[in-house]
This record gives structure tokens, C-alpha cells and sequence, in this order.
């Protein structure tokens, strides 16, 4: 019997399967992210004058709850500049004080977490272990790919043309040249090496935060979580339920059964 036909089969099959794996790593978030940033890279390269301006790229450092991951610090005398990148594209629909953001694409929209609040924890983290006050840190959110913003942004929330501009305008001199030195070098002693394990442990920690709010009770009327207590009404003495972490501001609850 002639396996030739067959044996072309999977010699063309396994020839195919690398090709299907690297279009697959082309569309995962992972390599988005990457490709965002490179690009925010470039930008600062290009673009900001490099005796004034020095760049941090992909700092995770500790806090107390786990790690937090930063895709760039911009260090220079008019102050520290925490940017979050995001890759997207389609419309993209929000306000600062929305807890979640929706992109649409089409027909299609899917919800993702306010950058701004999720840029806030970056530079309360360099607050805190640089011993620094928000005027001194300039939180900036970049959107790059073919993404349009279809509601109106603060300045601090661009493209990559207005994050320059962003940075750019921003000329009183908070910190002197010492000073820079100083804030450099501890970052760079506080982060943690830059390395896959140090990402996979950070995925982890920011998964189990994802999981603790899915599974995390909140209030049908205000949406602060709720805590289990315990009833001392009469009728309902030692009965478990869901009461508002805001009680007595809010009285809403919901049955522990």
C-alpha cells in the first residue's frame, strides 16, 4: 500500500499548524499589549528629549495587597508620568467616573475596566514608596490602533500624537536634577526583575482579583459590597443575611439562602 498521499497529509498539516500558532499569538491580548507599548516606546524616543526625559518600561513593582504592573514611568524635573496603554480598536464609549468602559466593534460591544481607575493604583503605589504628592504625578491613559474616542476625554486620556503633546506641556520644574537621580534609582531597586515569571505571578494575582469581585456580593442599591450579618429582630433572630457595607447611609440587603 502507497502511504505517500497520506504521509504529504501531515507533512502539510505540520507545516501549517506553526503558521495557525503565530497568528494566534498575533491576535492574543498578550502581544497587543506588547505591540501598544512598543509603539508608546517609540513615541518617547522619537519624540521627548532625552537629556529631560527618562523612560521605565514595563515596571511591576509590590504592594500590599500583591503586585502591580506599569507599562511606562517617565521620570524628568516637571514631574513622574504613569502611562497606561491600550490597544484597541472600534469606538470607545466613557467617562472618568464610570467604572467600566465599552468598546464596540460593529454590532459587538464588550466592557472593559476605566484605565483611569486602574492607572489611580499605579501612582498611589509611586506615591507611596517615593514618598511623592499627585501634583508632582501625571497619570496619562494612550489608546493606540484604530480606535475613536465617541465620548468626550479628559486631556490625560489620547493617542499617541496627544500623549506628546500631553507630556510636553507640562514645563513647572518640580523636581531638581538630584532628585531625578534619586527617584530613578529606586524604582529600579524596588521593581522586580523583568522577567516571564515575574508577568505569570502578576496575571495570577490580577486573575484572583477578577475572581473575588465576580463571586463578591454587592448592593442592589448603591453597589457597595455587602457584608453577612446577622438579624436581632425578634422574628427573625439569628437569621443570616446580605446588608449594605454602607448601613445605615443604605439599608439595602438580600437573602443569605
Amino acid at each position: 500500500m502507497d502511504f505517500t498521499p497520506l504521509l504529504k497529509q501531515v507533512l502539510l498539516l505540520w507545516y501549517f499548524i506553526p503558521i495557525l500558532l503565530f497568528l494566534g499569538i498575533l491576535k492574543s491580548p498578550w502581544f497587543k499589549g506588547l505591540a501598544g507599548e512598543a509603539m508608546v516606546n517609540l513615541a518617547i524616543w522619537l519624540f521627548l528629549n532625552k537629556q529631560e526625559y527618562y523612560p521605565i518600561r514595563n515596571v511591576t513593582l509590590p504592594t500590599e495587597d500583591g503586585t502591580t504592573q506599569i507599562d511606562h514611568i517617565i521620570v524628568s524635573k516637571y514631574g513622574l508620568f504613569v502611562v497606561e496603554t491600550k490597544n484597541m480598536k472600534g469606538w470607545i464609549f466613557g467617562n472618568p467616573s464610570q467604572p467600566t468602559w465599552t468598546q464596540k466593534i460593529f454590532k459587538h460591544s464588550s466592557k472593559f475596566q476605566n484605565p483611569l481607575r486602574q492607572n489611580y493604583k499605579h501612582t498611589k503605589t509611586l506615591e507611596s514608596s517615593l514618598g511623592l504628592n499627585d501634583s508632582q504625578i501625571h497619570s496619562v491613559i494612550v489608546f493606540v490602533g484604530d480606535c475613536t474616542f465617541k465620548t468626550e476625554m479628559p486631556d490625560n486620556v489620547t493617542y499617541i500624537g496627544g500623549f506628546i503633546r500631553f507630556v510636553k506641556s507640562k514645563r513647572d520644574i518640580v523636581f531638581s536634577q538630584a532628585v531625578v537621580e534619586k527617584i530613578i534609582a529606586i524604582i529600579e531597586s524596588n521593581r522586580f526583575s523583568t522577567s516571564l515569571k515575574t508577568h505569570f505571578n502578576h496575571v495570577k494575582h490580577v486573575k484572583s482579583i477578577v475572581n473575588d469581585k465576580q463571586t463578591r456580593k454587592s448592593c442592589p442599591l448603591c453597589g457597595q459590597p455587602m457584608i453577612l450579618r446577622e438579624s436581632k429582630k425578634a422574628n427573625n433572630a439569628g437569621q443570616k443575611f446580605w446588608g449594605c457595607s454602607k448601613y445605615p447611609q443604605c439599608r439595602g440587603s438580600l437573602s443569605a439562602t
